[in-house]
């Protein structure tokens, strides 16, 4: 097997481990607790912006419309609050079972936690943002 397959398989395998196996990640009391019923609205202003990444963790194309968060200035790849700022990206509509894949792509509970937040447009959203120990020392 030549260096570049077997890459590529080792490649897949994390892949599969980090984003499709049962076995690499817990479902927080964030993710379990959603209305099984609704259609989901979320505000996407890192990686998920990107309609390829999306479509894959998401496991199809959704389109996107532009939309606005006040209030915060993107700091990498999390939020600050910023009263003077407004973080422009995309929102996009998912099921409970696509909101459940994203929340496993953003880790929820390990690595994120998702919020819901009121949009420029005056209606609400899912944010992914960064657990940090230093995030409500930066909030007060």
């Amino acid at each position: 097997m030549s260096y570049a397959l077997f890459a590529l398989f080792v490649a897949g395998v994390i892949f599969w481990w980090i984003w499709i196996s049962p076995f690499s990640f817990t479902y927080s009391d964030t993710t379990l607790d959603i209305d099984e019923e609704a259609t989901h609205r979320v505000f996407a202003f890192g990686t998920l912006r990107n309609h390829f990444v999306r479509s894959l963790i998401i496991r199809r194309y959704v389109p996107t419309e532009p939309a606005k968060l006040g209030g915060y200035r993107r700091y990498g790849l999390d939020l600050l609050p910023d009263e003077d700022s407004v973080t422009e990206g995309v929102i996009f509509y998912v099921t409970p079972t696509q909101l459940r894949r994203l929340d496993r792509y953003e880790r929820v509970g390990v690595k994120y936690e998702r919020y819901l937040y009121t949009l420029e447009d005056g209606e609400h959203a899912w944010v992914y943002r960064l657990i940090s120990d230093i995030q409500p020392i930066l909030e007060e």
